[in-house]
């Protein structure tokens, strides 16, 4: 059964409960559902269904507004306010994130209450930079709006203050949602890291091998919390966004030198999908089907580029694919329970109690 207000508030004309309980109950059965995907998740509950709703809506495009006005969309008019302004007024936004965190969760908006714990942890970053400018710690004449835009050894101290900031926050609120600053600094740090270790510089194919690396580690840290958090909400989404985009990102980049190594990249990204399908995440599928994509571009543009048979071949392979699409979707349950078996039964339990 679908409870929805008008109920609650028949329930609290009749003296079932009051007003006030009505509304906290409603504000709890919303985020209650919305907590299962990864997308939108921001409860730590593990949920029924996500509701796309008109409140839904206007929570999470408020939310993002405020985390992109101290994130991306930072202007240079702040460097005007020194480090320690910068400083001091970022702690002043970190602990309005947490009190109104608090405030929502203790009245039953989940939703409201993970956005706002997730742009203390998105304000951390600014903070770092503020207070590494007051003390003179600043290595170089860039400024914060860099951060979003260039890959430089030192923004590792913001990444890593982040990180603890956001595994400390997660420790208390426990919500889904909190993942998503914490994976695309995984994502920067990432890049930032191959920097560092080449020690300030080095060649892109040293660098690749480093990220394609760190999106393997991410990867298989994002499959254990899988496991961990199968009986709660889809805590590795985020975990899963930032490893495949760090992996892929340093396969393509690696593997781009030669026929047989693109042929490879074909067959990995190939097998990306696959994995996809075993663990019932898109985002491998994605990315997978983009390098597929990329390799035959190549052929096109590249290898076949003046032959006259490759059009036509092309157009084949494209109606063989999707010959393999009517296949697949005959065949899909049975191939992903085959594919599935492989698995550990705790994987198993949790992807089908996803599905489920």
């Amino acid at each position: 059964m679908h409870i929805n207000r008008k109920m609650l508030r028949e329930a609290a004309q009749k003296g079932i409960i009051n007003q006030e309980q009505a509304e906290r109950l409603y504000g709890f059965i919303q985020g209650y559902g919305e907590g299962s995907q990864g997308s939108s998740a921001s409860n730590s509950e593990p949920g029924r269904a996500s509701q796309f709703t008109l409140s839904t809506v206007l929570y999470y495009s408020g939310g993002l507004v405020a985390i992109g006005a101290m994130t991306l969309f930072m202007n240079l008019g702040w460097e005007m306010l020194g480090g320690w302004g910068i400083f001091f007024i970022s702690l002043v936004y970190a602990a309005a994130g947490l009190y109104l965190a608090a405030r929502f969760k203790t009245r039953g908006y989940a939703v409201p209450a993970a956005i706002c714990a997730t742009f203390t942890v998105a304000v951390t970053p600014l903070a770092v930079y503020g207070l590494q400018q007051a003390m003179g710690w600043w290595p170089d004449h860039s400024v914060y709006r860099d951060y979003h835009h260039y890959i430089r050894w030192h923004w590792i101290y913001m990444e890593l203050c982040t990180l603890a900031a956001g595994c400390a926050i997660l420790w208390f609120f426990r919500y889904p949602f909190l993942l998503m600053p914490i994976a695309v600094t995984l994502w920067y740090m990432s890049m930032d890291v191959a920097v560092f270790m080449a020690g300030g510089h080095g060649d892109v194919q040293f660098r690749a091998v480093i990220t394609l690396w760190f999106g393997l580690s991410v990867i298989a840290a994002a499959l254990i919390v899988d496991v961990k958090s199968r009986h709660a909400g889809d805590y590795a989404f985020w975990l899963y966004m930032a490893g495949v985009a760090a992996f892929w990102g340093g396969m393509m980049t690696r593997l781009s030198h030669g026929e047989l190594e693109r042929f490879l990249t074909l067959i990995l990204n190939f097998f990306m999908i696959l994995t996809g399908v075993a663990l019932s995440r898109r985002v491998f599928m994605v990315f997978g089907a983009v390098g597929c994509a990329f390799y035959l571009g190549h052929l096109a543009w590249k290898v076949f580029r003046d032959s006259i048979i490759f059009p036509f071949a092309l157009t084949f392979t494209g109606l063989f694919i999707i010959y393999l699409g009517i296949l697949w979707q005959k065949n899909e349950m049975k191939i992903a329970h085959k594919i599935r078996k492989v698995l550990p039964n705790a994987m198993r339990e949790f992807i089908e109690n996803r599905q489920a």
